[in-house]
């Protein structure tokens, strides 16, 4: 057994929807909250308007403006692991150090990496509509990102196909379907 099944196998779990912008992180991890009954948290929402207006104007946002936001992310994780439950969350989460502080327990938090090459993420954000950050940050985001190594709990998924399919074939990888529903609570964590 791989270690990211083993992560997975582990309840609570939170699944942690990472990429950069306009990967498909909010619709697919949507649709596995949805499909699973987990709690889903749009992390963007999460965001300080101070971000979400720096980001609009054109901007990267720097650590210092990250870092209050990636503790917000951090401290949904740990209520839902708290509380027992099970959860889906977005974030960009795009270096090792950001992954870090999501998973500041080492335990319950499995990232799901959404992959799609430079080109395919630029036309999907220039079709989408009434979101804050523009595409002329995708280089920065692109810049930013560090592919979550084999040592960390991640998985890599393409996003070439459609979001339903994607979201099917992450639960069908992590076997999740195979725990029914009213069961997911009952499930402890173990080593």
């Amino acid at each position: 057994m791989s270690d990211w099944q083993r992560i997975a196998a582990h309840r609570p779990l939170v699944l942690v929807l990472m990429g950069v912008s306009g990967c498909g992180k909010s619709t697919v991890a949507a649709m596995l909250a949805g499909r699973l009954h987990w709690e889903f948290e749009e992390g963007d929402a999460l965001h300080p308007a101070a971000n979400v207006e720096k980001m609009a104007a054109g901007h990267p946002l720097n650590d210092a403006d990250r870092m209050p936001w990636l503790a917000l992310v951090a401290d949904w994780i740990e209520e839902r692991l708290d509380a027992g439950e099970n959860g889906v969350i977005t974030c960009s989460a795009l270096r090792r150090a950001y992954r870090e502080i999501l998973n500041r327990r080492n335990s319950g938090v499995l990232f799901v990496y959404l992959a799609g090459s430079r080109e395919l993420i630029e036309s999907r954000m220039a079709a989408r509509q009434g979101h804050f950050m523009p595409t002329a940050l995708l280089d920065s985001q692109f810049a930013t990102l560090e592919v979550p190594g084999s040592d960390e709990p991640a998985i890599a998924v393409e996003i070439g196909r459609k979001p339903k399919a994607i979201a099917k074939s992450i639960i069908t990888e992590l076997h999740l379907s195979d725990v029914p529903t009213s069961e997911l609570r009952a499930l402890k964590p173990h080593d």
